[in-house]
């Protein structure tokens, strides 16, 4: 097991990549009887294996990350005598974390929370970090706190029955890691495509693992958001946009799937700056495609531009954006609007 941790302005969290859903009750309070906020597929999966407590339960997909969710799940807490010293345990994905740290901060202005984090996307990106919120309407993560959960614990074992789309969607991050800050996780990648597909034990301790420490290292430099950690946002600002532009589509896109593209259009954009190779662009490419990523962008311009107008990073007419200054490097930059969009224009049919 390797233990990880972020030093908040709320309190320590540590993360531990390679412990169990199995041993929990070594890391809740002792005496408190947890609350335990999942999904209906993680219930159904893993149920048995939940520590003693009462079990509240939401749905799956984006479609559920919204205030009306959250009010629910007030409502439940209050209807349970919840009180201060309540501890509210979140299993699942990144929506389900998202959701559970959310909660767990505003119900009486905070109580102690913590995840078991079950998906390979929420391993590396959504339960690391202290980001906790929901969407509202079509503009993702609009409303939320940064707050550290005590634990996180990502158990490899659950990885086994997620999809294959999913592992795929948890790749992305884990790509974006290696390109802003380590490129020997990129390369390694390259070198074992299959073993991280099929979920090899030994090759995905060491690239959540790694993932983790980059994560929480940055996190603990800059917890709000006001200078390092904006380099966590490489490709998520089309990304996004791509994630918005799917939200309505009856099989959901993923995130990880909508960053892939990000990445693709972040890299042709990095390279039009003189910053990186179109060699470097290639290798960036053949690896989101080999680990079944998408990378055609066909969208069409003025739509990818509608959806970024309200990106969380805009700052007036500008916006913070994530360029590669090489692999494994990045650099955030202060560009206009008009800027971007032009590239936009050039780049989307």
């Amino acid at each position: 097991m390797n233990t990880f941790q972020v030093n908040g302005q709320q309190g320590l969290c540590s993360i531990h990549v390679g412990e169990s859903l199995s041993n929990i009750d070594a890391y809740l309070p002792p005496g408190v009887t947890p609350i335990i906020i999942t999904d209906e597929n993680i219930k159904a999966l893993y149920g048995e294996k939940f520590p003693r407590g009462p079990v509240l339960t939401i749905g799956t997909g984006e479609k559920v990350k919204t205030l009306a969710t959250v009010e629910n799940l007030l409502k439940e807490l209050i209807r349970l005598s919840c009180d201060r010293s309540s501890f509210i345990l979140g299993i699942g994905g990144g929506i389900v974390c998202d959701i559970t740290g959310f909660v767990a901060s505003i119900f009486l202005r905070g109580v102690r929370f913590g995840f078991v984090s079950t998906s390979l996307l929420s391993q590396v990106d959504a339960s690391v970090g202290g980001k906790n919120g929901v969407n509202l309407d079509a503009f993702k993560n609009m409303v939320g706190v940064f707050n550290q959960p005590e634990f996180v614990i990502c158990d490899i074992d659950l990885l086994q029955t997620l999809p294959k789309i999913e592992v795929s969607n948890g790749l992305a991050e884990i790509i974006k890691h290696g390109l802003i800050c380590d490129a020997t996780i990129f390369n390694f990648l390259e070198n074992n495509r299959q073993k991280a597909l099929d979920l090899d034990r030994d090759t995905i301790i060491r690239l959540v693992a790694d993932s983790v420490a980059i994560k929480s290292r940055v996190v603990e430099e800059d917890e709000k958001e006001a200078g390092e950690r904006r380099k966590l946002n490489f490709g998520h600002t089309i990304g996004h946009a791509v994630e918005k532009l799917n939200q309505k589509n009856p099989v959901p896109f993923g995130h990880g799937r909508a960053v892939s593209l990000g990445m693709v259009t972040a890299a042709m954009f990095s390279q039009k700056k003189g910053m990186i190779s179109q060699n470097d662009v290639d290798r960036i490419i053949a690896l989101l495609k080999g680990l079944n990523l998408p990378i055609e962008l066909d969208y069409k311009a003025e739509q990818i531009i509608k959806a970024t107008a309200r990106d969380k990073k805009k700052q007036g007419d500008n916006l913070y954006y994530v360029f590669l200054e090489k692999l494994g490097a990045a650099q955030v930059q202060k560009i206009s609007y008009d800027e971007m969009n032009s590239f936009i224009n050039s780049v989307f049919k």
